[in-house]
């Protein structure tokens, strides 16, 4: 076992972790922040995207014991439960949503698109949630979702 450092939304928290241990276990097992999903522990379906150090990643690739000294956002520290984030938001008014499964990951992951990018084409969406797969929705829900999102953000000036 090896104690790491780690901020996750937010919150310093020293935490044991096994060598060969994941992120996404860690996240999930030892935080009870269940927002992240195992789809295929291969980083090939997007369920168990974080931003890590400002950048998305497979939570399911990373060892835990690389995040140390490093800094986290779950899908739990998008928004919160009393104001929900504009890409939250727009998840549920546009039915970006039907099982589930991939949205934590949608979410995460069109949240950091809009950083980057505040303004998305159709085009730059379609490549910003790349590396998240969806069985249910044919994406175009999902693309409505972030669209409007990034209208509502700048309307409101929201980041």
């Amino acid at each position: 076992m090896r104690q790491i450092e780690v901020t996750v939304n937010g919150k310093q928290e020293k935490i044991e972790v096994r060598p060969s241990e994941t992120l996404l276990e860690m996240i999930r097992e030892k935080l009870h922040l269940t927002g992240a999903k195992e789809g295929c522990g291969m980083g090939e379906c997007g369920a168990c995207t974080v931003i890590m150090n400002g950048v998305t990643v497979n939570s399911c690739l990373v060892l835990a014991v690389e995040a140390d000294g490093k800094s986290i956002v779950t899908v739990e520290g998008v928004g919160s439960k009393e104001k929900l984030h504009p890409v939250q938001q727009a998840f549920v008014e546009h039915s970006g949503m039907q099982c589930g499964f991939c949205t934590p990951g949608m979410i995460v992951s069109g949240t950091y698109l809009l950083k980057k990018h505040p303004q998305p084409t159709e085009q730059q969406i379609r490549e910003g949630i790349a590396g998240n797969f969806c069985r249910c929705t044919g994406y175009t829900k999902i693309i409505e979702s972030i669209g409007a999102a990034a209208g509502n953000m700048s309307e409101g000036g929201e980041s």
